[in-house]
């Protein structure tokens, strides 16, 4: 297993950097965490110059085509943000749903539109009955309705979808299985609003008797939804780890060059022991997030196995970013909680990732499954 990056992949993260860098200082990172769902279209249409939002999009439908390793590589680079926003969806998990469950003319409309961000998916997935099986999907309701269906019910948690453009939700088909709808957010009866809290990026979508037609259904008449939901979600996963790991990569910076820089008693903080065992503990959460996550990619990409990998980086990576964070803020103590400073955009971005997808408690039970445990 080589888990070194290739001379262009480099390259790749060297440019990637300096484009975060650039247009995605602190203090419009500040502004974007105070903005309605983090979105801003001038923001976007960066992304868009870059080629970022088709880095998983097929070349025949006008993407990159690139690796799961690839689009890691740019994301980690948003984690160090962390920059908010919709590309985790609309570049990664909405294309990949696509292509796991649409048919090939649905696939060549939506995916067309995606590297170009005209058309901006946000798979709307969980629902007041919070959890991540599809029994816990099936609340909200398609009846069929002449041509088309009748779409009810209400999507909590879904991330980022303010600003999407069209939502992928599974809704439980009357007659039986569950479908996986992609819904045109301007359609009468659906309202996106973001959700108050300590968190970053969660949105409410509500569905009031939404009409829409029958090529709304993903795979034409197929209802089998889950099936293509869980294959998706298994390749999104180590991306959104890869996010994480950028996340835990400046916490570890800012906390390192905060305990050189503060002097107390005298000395800087960073030679006092207590100080010391936090920083090291930020490392090793980093280090083990890295490998756990990139081992998950490599197999993938290498077209193995690696079910056990992706439930395993998951559980690392989102307990890695959300204790770096805690261990961050014991040394940083009042400056880190100054909205300013910006820990505190790492701190919400944790919490709000460490459930998303799953939390650490539903893959060890996935893991355990794997391993036939």
């Amino acid at each position: 297993m080589d888990l070194s990056l290739t001379e262009s992949q480099e390259m790749l993260k060297a440019a990637a950097r300096e484009l975060v860098e650039r247009e995605f200082p602190k203090e419009v990172l500040l502004d974007l965490d105070a903005s309605a769902g983090g979105f801003r279209p001038d923001l976007w249409g960066k992304l868009v110059d870059a080629g970022w939002l088709g880095a998983l999009t097929p070349a025949e439908y006008g993407g990159e085509g690139g690796s799961l390793t690839d689009a890691a590589i740019l994301f980690q680079e948003l984690g160090r943000g962390p920059v908010p926003g919709s590309h985790l969806s609309a570049a990664v998990l909405g294309p990949l749903i696509v292509m796991e469950a649409a048919t090939p003319e649905q696939k060549r409309v939506i995916l067309t539109d995606v590297p170009t961000g005209r058309r901006i998916l946000a798979p709307a997935i969980t629902e007041p009955d919070y959890g991540w099986e599809p029994d816990y999907f099936t609340g909200t309701t398609a009846s069929r309705l002449g041509g088309g269906f009748l779409l009810k019910g209400v999507k909590l948690f879904a991330q980022n979808a303010f600003g999407a453009t069209h939502l992928i939700c599974p809704a439980a088909v009357d007659g039986g299985g569950l479908g996986l709808f992609l819904v045109d957010a301007s359609l009468p009866g659906v309202e996106v609003r973001p959700m108050d809290g300590f968190s970053s990026g969660d949105c409410e979508a509500r569905l009031d008797n939404v009409e829409v037609p029958h090529s709304a259904l993903l795979g034409g008449g197929a209802v089998n939804g889950w099936q293509s939901l869980e294959r998706a979600m298994m390749k999104a996963i180590p991306v959104l780890c890869a996010y994480q790991v950028g996340g835990c990569e400046r916490v570890f910076e800012m906390t390192l060059d905060y305990s050189r820089s503060r002097v107390q008693f005298g000395l800087p903080i960073g030679r006092f022991q207590r100080v010391q065992d936090h920083v090291i503990d930020i490392v090793n959460l980093l280090d083990a997030a890295r490998l756990t996550a990139y081992e998950a990619l490599w197999k993938l990409d290498a077209g193995r196995p690696a079910a056990a990998e992706v439930h395993t980086a998951k559980i690392v990576a989102s307990e890695a970013y959300y204790q770096a964070c805690n261990a961050a803020h014991e040394v940083h103590a009042g400056l880190g909680i100054m909205r300013e400073y910006g820990l505190t955009l790492h701190t919400k971005m944790s919490r709000a990732l460490y459930h998303y997808l799953g939390d650490p408690a539903h893959h060890k039970g996935r893991l355990a499954e794997a391993l036939a445990l």
